[in-house]
């Protein structure tokens, strides 16, 4: 997503609604709609360099021709658009232009990227398929008209890159579009395929991905790993320490209905690093203790602000089975856990982080293993 408030975006999106008329162009078997796009006067006159293409989700359950129609609205007061959004059915709307620096991923992702794609964020499975399949093409025909790999988030500088590959490898604090992917089903390891191989006009996977060859076993060295973690009530106090989790109110670090302003987390071998994203400060540092008595190194978060959003990794230990966290929350405002996040990003659910930014977290749930226990 761009660098907007996302509250601000939701109002003022939700206000765009209106019909233009609309001129278009076939751009890889789908419609462009110019309507919203940016006159030649507006946004960056800086040219690119042709070395990546950016994907985004845009954070908000808003039709795209809104998203587009703000982009072009404020895009000088928001210093934030990008050249198209996709979504409503398949369909494509042109803000900035190609070839010309956007504003949507920092200066670095700007400067280096000539097309930067929004997806529209939808609740139907039916829409979001048709979304999907513009959204693949679009990235794919892209990187192939500016001679860039159709490679997604490789360790290469070349390639389709998502705003979470942006944000490790570069800077900024956006995860996306990875989570909103996953809430309908689509993996990390199948986005990187299609965008590959892309879908025939008909809407198939061109090259559907194989059944990979089973790899041989090993002898299996895995080790119990066990997670201790607390959080601080805002304006109270410590709560007592968790271990892995269970069921009933010992079961997960927290207090139901209530705001947390600090966390840490410890293992009993390899080793975890964590940080929390505050409503007040946004993403803060990454934490590699556990300490609740060294609230500088030792606690992720701010003494006061209420944390809406974890995220953490663990590292297994040389020689042992391949372990990772498996971590889930719930908000203030929700009634449930919201989806189970592994570090690695390889199950379906708010993979990226726990949380749902701007709903104090209220509960939250870890354990280390080779598999979801949840």
């Amino acid at each position: 997503m761009t660098k907007l408030n996302k509250l601000k975006w939701v109002v003022a999106i939700a206000a765009a609604f209106f019909v233009g008329t609309t001129f278009a162009s076939k751009v890889s078997a789908a419609t462009v709609n110019n309507d919203y796009a940016l006159s030649s006067n507006q946004g960056s006159s800086l040219r690119t360099s042709n070395n990546v293409i950016i994907a985004h989700a845009t954070a908000v359950y808003a039709p795209a021709k809104n998203v587009a129609i703000y982009e072009n609205r404020e895009w000088s007061n928001t210093t934030a658009y990008v050249q198209y959004v996709v979504g409503d059915g398949g369909k494509i709307y042109r803000v900035g232009a190609e070839g010309y620096q956007a504003w949507g991923a920092g200066s670095w992702a700007n400067a280096n990227a000539p097309v930067q794609i929004e997806l529209a964020q939808t609740y139907s499975s039916s829409e979001f398929k048709q979304d999907y399949i513009t959204y693949v093409n679009l990235l794919r025909s892209s990187a192939i008209k500016y001679g860039i790999p159709t490679d997604v988030d490789s360790s290469a500088w070349r390639g389709v890159k998502s705003h979470l590959w942006v944000t490790n490898h570069v800077w900024g604090n956006h995860t996306d579009p990875y989570g909103y992917l996953a809430s309908h089903g689509v993996t990390k390891a199948q986005f990187t395929h299609d965008v590959k191989y892309g879908f025939s006009s008909s809407g198939n996977n061109v090259n559907p991905t194989p059944t990979p060859t089973p790899k041989p076993t090993r002898p299996a060295n895995k080790k119990a790993v066990h997670v201790t973690y607390a959080l601080h009530q805002k304006g109270k106090k410590w709560l007592n320490p968790v271990k892995d989790f269970g069921s009933g109110s010992n079961g997960f670090a927290g207090v139901p209905n209530s705001k947390h302003d600090m966390l840490y987390i410890k293992v009993n071998r390899g080793s975890i690093k964590y940080r929390v994203h505050t409503k007040e400060d946004g993403w803060l540092p990454w934490v590699h203790k556990g300490n609740k008595n060294d609230t500088v190194n030792g606690v992720a978060g701010i003494k006061g602000h209420t944390i809406d959003g974890v995220q953490m990794y663990y590292t297994t230990p040389k020689g042992e089975t391949y372990q990772q966290a498996y971590y889930r929350s719930q908000t203030a405002q929700r009634t449930g856990y919201l989806g189970t996040c592994a570090d690695n990003g390889s199950v379906a659910g708010y993979d990226s982080f726990a949380g749902m930014l701007g709903e104090p977290l209220d509960r939250l749930q870890i354990h280390i293993n080779d598999n979801s226990k949840y």
